[in-house]
């Protein structure tokens, strides 16, 4: 059902089931899956490309051009996953050439109102934003992490998969999986215990990924370079702490928050 007052492009694709309400704006290269909904309000400009089942609150903005000076009105995207839900004030800016062309949303993300997602960043499945918590450019999130009301993220930062950031806290480098990070030029504050258990990780590898934290963040023993390279030389059978190091190991334009 689309209601008389939207305005959508005949070029535009609509899924089957789909509900648009009072005042929307759909632009011409946008495509929408089926049983999506468009509260009212709603503006999707831009390449963008919305799976089924995504939900958009009043007056959400996706697609519009980056806040970015370099870009020039090059061809960019936005890509956003299956049952999300993106409430009300959110905005998420098209990419630009020099950081991929691309912006992504996950599947079954939950974004809070006046979530804003900048320019070529890369968000997992399952990742939930806080109200009024912002990315930078080129931010990666990775899947199953949450991110507190309020709080920034420095352009070019990864934040990795599990991990939770506390509100109001401002992210400069970046969080290594499933631990947490909170504070203004943030910290880090030990494991996403929480985190873990929901994710079933049983009792034993998540002894085991402490006992992992503690001796590469807490340790004075060699250098944190070593102590990585310690670790890895292990071949530690559990997923979390192959993450963990594999995370470290690869490459960062932030360096890492420390406790």
């Amino acid at each position: 059902m689309i209601h008389s007052t939207a305005v959508i492009s005949k070029k535009a694709k609509i899924g089957d089931n789909t509900k648009i309400g009072p005042f929307c704006v759909v632009g011409n290269s946008v495509e929408i899956g089926s049983d999506c909904e468009l509260a009212s309000h709603v503006v999707i400009d831009g390449d963008v490309k919305i799976g089924n089942g995504t939900q958009l609150f009043p007056f959400s903005s996706i697609g519009t051009i980056p806040q970015d000076l370099k870009f020039k009105g090059e061809k960019t995207r936005v890509v956003i996953g299956e049952n999300c839900k993106i409430r009300e004030y959110c905005t998420i800016n098209l990419g630009t050439e020099g950081g991929g062309k691309l912006t992504k949303i996950g599947d079954n993300c939950l974004l809070m109102i006046g979530t804003h997602i900048a320019h070529d960043c890369l968000v997992g499945d399952n990742v939930i934003f806080a109200n009024h918590s912002t990315l930078a450019g080129h931010v990666i999130i990775e899947k199953n992490v949450v991110v507190g009301a309020l709080s920034a993220i420095h352009q070019f930062s990864r934040i990795g998969e599990g991990a939770m950031i506390g509100g109001m806290s401002g992210i400069t480098a970046d969080v290594p999986p499933f631990c947490t990070a909170t504070g203004n030029r943030a910290k880090l504050n030990g494991l996403n215990i929480v985190g873990l258990k929901r994710s079933e990780i049983d009792k034993k590898e998540i002894s085991e990924l402490r006992k992992v934290y503690n001796y590469i963040f807490n340790s004075s023993i060699d250098t944190f370079k070593s102590r990585v390279e310690s670790v890895e030389k292990k071949d530690y059978e559990f997923k979390t702490i192959n993450k963990l190091i594999s995370f470290i190991l690869s490459d960062s334009q932030r360096s890492f928050c420390l406790p």
